[in-house]
């Protein structure tokens, strides 16, 4: 019995524009149903990532798949297969929202009937339907977020891609949402998830790719990278003593040892394995603890130091001027709207590459 291709499958990806280079190398694979986080800085190259897989962009070298199909010799396949919520809003603003959602579907062959059908599914799913004659222009920020959504839904897509589907939209809209597309991952729909709240790819994600100056950093569950950083350790004493004995001498995970009053502070990897024997070593001494308190590091404090430059490097702004700003209007594409009929013409209109 074969096995099920993933749901992406990426090997040495690459964009350079002009001098700069946007993915350099770029190899990850993104397993079907699950829960995937893109995370990296402005510029990182998460932009181009995305624009490549749904055909807006073509890429400099090196192979890219979406359940097995070639995002360029496949394009139809790989487009059908994939549902896309932007960053920006691109919608076309003169038709009310369920006319939108109509057309999109009707752009990927979806019959008349069916697309009304669906259309109304989705804005219920997303919880707008009584906005369904409403103009894209006269819904509020957090209700434009839910169409975007919508309408990456409206074909059904084996994958879906969410590009900072939280920006700018208050506490409890953006724990609706995650609620949402938790509820979607469940019932077997795969999710890439780009986004610069750190606690949202560490609450949602299965897995995340750190991706900086257009390559992979790391992969990994976000406890397995929270696992490379260090935690602190804080030891209230009784009475400090009046020289500190030499603890934890020759363990590795240890990075230091500070005594402040009353306060021992040990800094180091796998706190939570080192306490043990910090404790042990403690009563060993006679030194009594009042209490003990384990600070985690966080992924946020792993992801910034991963993906830190020096003053000096130039490469994150450089790339952060092509991922921003080539990509929406660059040498590969003139397409500005989704939703429009010359847009998706321009990328598919029988199927076939642009």
């Amino acid at each position: 019995m074969s096995q099920s291709p993933p749901a992406l499958d990426i090997d040495d990806l690459r964009k350079e524009y002009d001098d700069v280079t946007a993915l350099d190398g770029v190899s990850l694979t993104v397993p079907e149903g699950s829960f995937f986080g893109l995370l990296g800085p402005n510029g990182a190259g998460k932009t181009t990532f995305i624009n490549i897989l749904v055909g807006l962009v073509r890429k400099s070298g090196g192979h890219a798949r979406v359940f097995g199909h070639d995002v360029e010799a496949d394009y139809r396949k790989t487009r059908n297969a994939i549902g896309l919520a932007p960053q920006e809003f691109n919608v076309d603003r003169f038709f009310p929202i369920r006319e939108v959602l109509e057309h999109k579907a009707g752009y990927h062959g979806i019959p008349a009937e069916e697309a009304q059908d669906r259309a109304d599914e989705v804005l219920k799913q997303v919880g707008i339907y009584d906005k369904r004659d409403t103009r894209f222009d006269w819904l509020s920020g957090g209700m434009k977020r839910r169409f975007l959504l919508a309408r990456a839904l409206i074909t059904d897509p084996d994958l879906l891609i969410l590009d900072e589907p939280t920006a700018g939209v208050d506490v409890q809209l953006r724990r609706d949402l995650w609620e949402l597309v938790t509820e979607l991952n469940d019932q077997g729909k795969t999710i890439l998830l780009t986004t610069h709240y750190i606690e949202e790819a560490e609450r949602l994600c299965d897995e995340v790719a750190i991706l900086d100056s257009g390559q992979v950093r790391a992969v990994a569950t976000p406890e397995e990278l929270k696992d490379r950083g260090t935690d602190q350790i804080v030891v209230e004493l009784r009475e400090p003593p009046a020289t500190l004995p030499d603890l934890l001498a020759g363990d590795d995970r240890v990075e230091a040892v500070d005594l402040d009053g009353h306060q021992l502070t040990v800094t180091a990897r796998n706190g939570g394995l080192v306490a043990p024997q910090l404790v042990r070593e403690l009563d060993r001494e006679g030194i009594e603890i009042v209490d003990l308190e384990i600070t985690r590091t966080s992924l946020e404090e792993v992801f910034v130091e991963m993906t830190r430059h020096d003053d000096g490097d130039t490469a994150a702004g450089d790339a952060s001027d092509v991922d921003s700003d080539a990509d929406a209007a660059g040498d590969d594409t003139d397409i500005e709207d989704d939703d429009s009929p010359r847009a998706e013409q321009q990328v598919a209109p029988d199927g076939g590459q642009r």
